[in-house]
């Protein structure tokens, strides 16, 4: 049986977006073919009727995880960001949160092309942190700095209290302390721009 253009878009954005969450759960080594084919409801086979290669899917599902994320946050003010993004229910649902605070460290390791994506959907976050900064007045020189600072604190947080047990106290107290300071840099931000 011979499968139309549209299902078989629909076949391919089904394999995307089960890899965009199971790469942000595992890891972009934990998941192989094999399984990522199994989740979307595939034969392993048929793989690479859709892909080249895994590292094309990577390519593809870290946009798709970035786009989701930046489409959750764009139309909040950047308090609200940051609330909803340094938080314990971001931190316990990896699946569905940041591919920079559950991928960066495997990044790293990944060709120029990922990281490319992720260079990407980082300055699109960037932007949304910027955007809200400067919805409080008329603008600063060192927006972009404030919202890249911002950014990096928010997406550290959240790998850091990963990286602790679920219980210890630590991992509350990290999300808690960087919130505190994010709404400050927030705050800081804004009244440098109403003020200049």
């Amino acid at each position: 049986m011979r499968v139309t253009k549209q299902k078989a878009q629909e076949n391919r954005d089904r394999i995307v977006a089960t890899a965009a969450s199971l790469f942000r759960e595992r890891g972009f080594d934990g998941v192989g073919v094999a399984d990522l084919m199994e989740q979307a409801g595939f034969t392993h086979g048929g793989f690479y009727n859709h892909f080249r290669s895994k590292e094309d899917l990577v390519g593809e599902a870290t946009i798709k995880g970035f786009k989701e994320l930046n489409e959750r946050y764009q139309d909040v003010d950047a308090m609200t960001a940051i609330d909803l993004y340094i938080s314990r229910e971001h931190r316990d649902a990896p699946a569905q949160g940041c591919p920079a605070a559950a991928l960066g460290g495997d990044a790293v390791r990944q060709p120029e092309s990922v990281r490319s994506n992720f260079a990407d959907g980082i300055e699109a976050m960037t932007a949304i942190i910027e955007k809200g900064l400067a919805s409080a007045g008329r603008g600063e020189t060192d927006l972009r700095a404030s919202a890249l600072g911002i950014v990096a604190q928010a997406a550290g947080a959240i790998m850091l209290s990963r990286a602790c047990p679920d219980d210890s106290a630590l991992a509350d107290e990290i999300l808690e302390t960087c919130r505190a300071q994010c709404f400050s840099l927030i705050e800081a931000a804004r009244s440098r721009s109403i003020a200049g």
